[in-house]
């Protein structure tokens, strides 16, 4: 059973569920029907918001500790700015009463840290567009040793036991320690019970069900739709935004998820706090993480996995399938 008392893990467990709870309520109050399609106030406000109250947090817990996040408060100190500002100092003020605009982005600006020895990182929303669409994401924090995660945290308002879409559920916190294994319990409400969390057990490569996302930004679509065709997938895709696949794959319910090189992209390198999280949650739950070569992932090198081309994760019994099948195609 995983160790709750461990300062790490109990750290990362109420910080990341108190953040998706906050995003949660700034999902509920500011995203309307009437968003236009470029209108990201209301994600740009979340977002800033989470890694606020997570750098917060850290200080209070872990001040000699480096986070290495994804956001930066120069944006927010301009003055056309300043009313978004204030609207995230005035949802971290619900929290934190003694919030002002300056310390809020001085919580943010935690972010700015390296990758050191020993350190957090964390992307406060991941899947900003299932955000915005009311669809998947996830807040994503994980404690990184000697180049390895060790601890990770998904905070999914969306899904529920870890892989099953509910909009209107309780969501799910997937938890892992390295060597602990890995785990489920609710977001929110009364379940208190952790449920323990364990890779498919799928061998045959025509049965492997893919996780894809429903942006191709990051990826590329027709070099994936190649790679089942190599493997012999016969198996309907599961679609899905952000880190939330990774703990759908953790939680059994998928075999083979994918960041392959955008085209044009090839120099992309993977950014740490979009992988750590999940990759441990994965691993401890019996899964394998790579990268496209088959090397493992290397989080030592700064804010980006300059070591690495791309990721492959599986259940681990169909890796070496998944690897072959991406020579086969030309993908590495």
């Amino acid at each position: 059973m995983i160790n709750l008392k461990k300062p790490e893990t109990a750290f990362a467990i109420d910080a990341v569920r108190r953040a998706a709870l906050l995003v949660k309520h700034i999902q509920a109050e500011m995203v309307t029907s009437a968003l236009t399609k470029d209108d990201r106030s209301p994600v740009t406000v979340a977002d800033f918001a989470a890694q606020a109250l997570v750098g917060y947090l850290l200080e209070q817990t872990f001040p000699g500790l480096s986070l290495v996040g994804e956001e930066n408060s120069a944006i927010l100190q301009a003055p056309e700015e300043r009313d978004t500002l204030l609207t995230i100092t005035r949802f971290i003020g619900e929290i934190i009463p003694h919030a002002t605009p300056e310390k809020v982005c001085a919580w943010i600006d935690r972010g700015a840290g390296e990758a050191e020895k020993r350190y957090w990182t964390l992307d406060p929303i991941d899947g900003t567009k299932g955000f915005l669409r009311g669809a998947q994401y996830a807040v994503a924090l994980a404690l990184v040793v000697d180049g390895q995660p060790q601890v990770g945290v998904l905070g999914c308002p969306n899904l529920v036991d870890g892989y099953k879409v509910d909009l209107d559920g309780e969501g799910s916190l997937l938890v892992a320690a390295r060597d602990e294994g890995a785990w489920v319990t609710a977001l929110e409400g009364s379940q208190t019970e952790f449920v323990p969390l364990r890779v498919s057990q799928e061998t045959a490569s025509s049965q492997a069900r893919l996780l894809r996302s429903f942006e191709s930004g990051h990826t590329n679509a027709g070099q994936i739709d190649s790679f089942n065709q190599a493997l012999g997938g016969e198996a309907e895709p599961v679609r899905m935004d952000s880190q939330a696949k990774y703990g759908v794959l953790a939680a059994g319910h998928g075999e083979i998820y994918l960041r392959l090189l955008s085209p044009g992209r090839g120099d992309y390198r993977e950014k740490v706090w979009d992988q750590a999280a999940g990759a441990v949650i994965v691993e401890a739950a019996g899964g394998k993480v790579t990268d496209l070569n088959g090397k493992p992932l290397d989080f030592s090198a700064g804010r980006r996995l300059i070591n690495n081309r791309g990721v492959c994760v599986t259940n681990g019994h169909l890796h070496d399938a998944a690897l072959n099948a991406l020579k086969a195609i030309g993908a590495v």
